[in-house]
């Protein structure tokens, strides 16, 4: 069999499988099994596929099938032009939490040796992109859970980022080192609530839960950096959250009247992102 015909049999089984974007994800799932770029496979679509590759790329088409996401299966996935680790355990970085980054990076520019917090951080790929992109700055992260810590550990290895610091914290109870403020505090904190979990997409449910679930309402990690991180936050600086579809209002309503709140829209016109300026 040909990589073509490969990646046409596994876009039939995908697609049989209800997966939406199924000629993408099976040109993915290739490149992964053969070790090959995009271009290479193009290149290359009418050699024959060694059996070794024809047992893993069907292998990974049928994990995908089974409702793992791709990103786990693929074992990075890409964020803001860099490809970031990830795999069970952590949450899969998503387009429009590069908005915020934007955001940051953006206020930065103006102030770029700012210090910066990067609550329930994951991945990394807010904090490790501030910081790429604004190296005068410095960035601490934190990230309570160890599945996500690994790869947190191993993004900031591979990204070589000097002026980052990763920090194993659980943002509900602790607080940042002691005499360190910020100008800039970033968070995607969960805030799925509760009762909704059960109906999420069977991809999202393979993400850890603990980076989903924010409490009954969604907005308990928010009441929390509202009551323990706040005062950690210089006079005059500015936090940013991202948020769920129609929760802008109420975490901006958290925070006054001691502060001045914004509510942000992403790509889709969705109330995605809270400013908050102390």
């Amino acid at each position: 069999m040909t990589l073509r015909e490969l990646q046409m049999q596994g876009k039939v089984h995908l697609t049989q499988a209800g997966i939406e974007d199924s000629a993408f994800e099976a040109v993915c799932l290739l490149e992964a099994a053969a070790g090959l770029t995009r271009s290479q496979c193009l290149s290359r679509a009418a050699e024959q596929a060694l059996p070794s590759v024809e047992t893993q790329f069907f292998s990974k088409i049928a994990r995908r099938i089974s409702g793992e996401p791709l990103q786990y299966i693929l074992g990075k996935w890409s964020f803001y032009g860099r490809d970031f680790l990830v795999g069970e355990g952590v949450l899969i970085p998503r387009p429009e939490t590069e908005e915020l980054v934007e955001q940051a990076v953006s206020v930065l520019q103006k102030h770029p040796r700012s210090v910066v917090f990067d609550l329930c951080a994951g991945s990394g790929c807010i904090g490790l992109t501030v910081a790429k992109e604004v190296p005068a700055c410095t960035v601490y992260l934190f990230e309570k859970y160890d599945a996500a810590f690994a790869f947190l550990q191993k993004n900031a290895e591979a990204l070589q980022v000097p002026n980052a610091h990763i920090l194993q914290s659980d943002i509900l109870t602790d607080a940042p080192p002691k005499g360190v403020y910020a100008d800039l505090l970033l968070s995607n904190p969960p805030y799925i609530p509760k009762s909704a979990l059960a109906d999420l997409q069977k991809e999202v449910c393979r993400e850890p839960h603990t980076a989903l679930d924010g409490g009954a309402d969604g907005l308990c990690f928010y009441r929390a950096i509202r009551q323990k991180w706040l005062p950690f936050v210089k006079k005059s600086g500015m936090l940013l959250f991202e948020c769920g579809d129609g929760q802008g209002r109420s975490i901006a309503d958290l925070f006054q009247p001691a502060a001045q709140t914004a509510v942000l829209y992403d790509f889709q016109n969705i109330d995605r992102f809270v400013q908050i300026i102390v």
